[in-house]
């Protein structure tokens, strides 16, 4: 989640429901005869991400979504996993990259029938995206259908954990809450966005409510809101009825609504392949959900959970996860203390050196001290312009 750091103070008062947009021509989305299923929870998986903080493994051409980095599963597969359960989960809807179609289809398997590939020919950031994954939704399910918005390249450790939080929140979702989900904080981490916690709402044991937004604190305000007790980290998880979401984007976000509309409604569809229409999704403005719509409905709310989650932002968070008894690779370290080291094929040799992240790939070599790794982006700007 890359945000300036601002805070946003969730409005209370009473919000009027716009009336949907009317498309050009008259076009309008609607559920399919039968189709409407109350009970769905259909995941809704982001794989738009280019994950470029752990390059040089994670690339423009493969992103870390569609890589293995904990296990031979890569972290699209494991986020498949957890909702692979028919009995609570539908069939999923995967909103990617249009280059990235032939990668999407390759991780999914038998057991993931009747998914669907939303494939953005542009990226404009998560608002849109969503708001066209739950117009495709309401199309198949209905409006009461609940989305379970998961972005594609997350660790999960507890899945047990984080379905008993999905149930938690369902009741509120189907209430009209939009639910997100909060990370109980381990530390005071600076690269993720916060959410103040208020009391329980009523009649919903263990969903919140949401006092306010803060985006990536400096560290002396994130010691205070870990210090607190009444903050979570914002993991970019949420729930909620796709009718309610699509009411929402309408009232806060009107531009983003109306050009996801138009881009479903004049997309090309083949098999389980939509392609929504390029010219109308490029008007759509380029912002996150949290900022176009959750910051400022009065609908929000918050189920705080500690499934054992990192978002892999950074190989210093990678490090922090897995454990390395062993080299990761053809490595010679000697007398080296708290390094992370990993290498696909290119021999590496390390002598006396500490606290450093060495990870290689292919021709290219990343060189870092650990805790620095959130700047590999401006490594990247600077290799962008000396390349140019």
């Amino acid at each position: 989640m890359d945000f300036e750091s601002r805070e946003f103070w969730v409005e209370r008062e009473d919000e009027t429901v716009l009336p949907p947009v009317t498309l050009e021509g008259g076009a309008v989305v609607r559920a399919q005869d039968g189709a409407r299923e109350c009970g769905t929870v259909v995941p809704v998986i982001l794989s738009g991400g280019c994950g470029s903080r752990l390059w040089p493994y994670s690339t423009e051409d493969t992103p870390k979504q569609f890589l293995s980095f904990t296990g031979a599963k890569s972290l699209f597969q494991m986020t498949l996993e957890r909702v692979r359960d028919r009995n609570r989960f539908a069939a999923p809807v995967v909103v990617g990259n249009l280059r990235h179609a032939s990668l999407c289809e390759r991780e999914l398997t038998g057991q993931d029938e009747g998914a669907q590939l939303l494939l953005e020919p542009c990226a404009r950031n998560t608002a849109a995206a969503i708001a066209m994954a739950a117009l495709a939704v309401r199309e198949s399910h209905g409006d009461d259908a609940l989305l379970l918005i998961m972005p594609s390249d997350h660790v999960i450790q507890d899945i047990a954990c984080f379905h008993s939080a999905v149930a938690t929140g369902e009741v509120a979702a189907r209430e009209g809450r939009l639910v997100t989900f909060g990370i109980q904080p381990t530390a005071p981490e600076t690269g993720f966005g916060y959410i103040e916690v208020g009391e329980d709402l009523p009649a919903s044991a263990g969903v919140k409510k949401v006092l306010r937004f803060v985006e990536k604190p400096p560290l002396e305000t994130a010691e205070k809101m870990v210090a607190d007790g009444n903050h979570v980290w914002n993991a970019g998880i949420f729930l909620f009825r796709a009718g309610t979401f699509l009411d929402e984007v309408r009232i806060h976000a009107p531009e983003i609504a109306a050009a996801a509309e138009l881009a479903l409604a004049r997309a090309r569809r083949d098999g389980n392949r939509i392609v929504p229409d390029a010219a109308a999704l490029g008007q759509a403005p380029s912002e996150s959900v949290d900022y176009a719509v959750m910051e400022h409905s009065s609908l929000v709310s918050v189920v705080p959970m500690s499934p054992g989650w990192s978002d892999l932002g950074s190989w210093d968070a990678l490090a922090e996860l897995v454990a390395q008894p062993e080299p990761l690779g053809p490595i010679t370290a000697v007398d080296c203390d708290d390094c992370y080291i990993r290498s696909d094929g290119l021999q590496v040799a390390a002598l006396g050196v500490r606290d450093l992240i060495i990870v290689a790939s292919g021709q290219r070599l990343l060189i870092l001290p650990r805790g620095r790794s959130q700047e590999v982006k401006k490594l990247l700007s600077a290799m962008d312009t000396i390349a140019a």
